[in-house]
């Protein structure tokens, strides 16, 4: 599937990591999922769990997403209006992808920590590659 992005003038993104980084990438986008993940939420829960996001990029994510089907967004008719955010199919299709990220992450923090200390990076005696 081929998305237009915005940001090329309208030059449609065909390599499929490129499609993954425009649906998941930026700074927040990774944190709302790992909250969405956890089950439903509402605005200010969203907002309270991401310390440092303002309201409205928080609102410019959110609709990002429900446009990529990434998240659904329930608004229930009361007063004082109520509106919960939850994942998709496809939104929680993401979920192993997030968990491949934060077992490279994990690792490559260790090594960065092994490395910056001045101790060579371990090694997998197996496979003589770098753990």
């Amino acid at each position: 599937m081929k998305l237009k992005d915005p940001q090329s003038k309208g030059q449609k993104v065909s390599c499929p990591v490129e499609n993954t980084l425009k649906v998941i990438g930026g700074r927040w986008k990774v944190l709302i999922l790992r909250e969405l993940l956890k089950g439903t939420r509402r605005f200010g829960e969203l907002q309270r769990e991401l310390n440092g996001i303002t309201q409205k990029m928080l609102t410019q994510q959110l609709r990002g997403m429900e446009r990529d089907v990434v998240l659904h967004r329930e608004v229930y008719p009361q007063i004082p209006p109520k509106v919960e955010y939850s994942l998709t199919p496809f939104g929680k299709s993401l979920k192993p992808i997030l968990d491949a990220m934060h077992e490279w992450g994990r690792k490559h923090l260790s090594e960065n920590t092994r490395a910056q200390k001045g101790n060579p990076p371990a090694v997998d005696a197996a496979r003589g590659q770098g753990k």
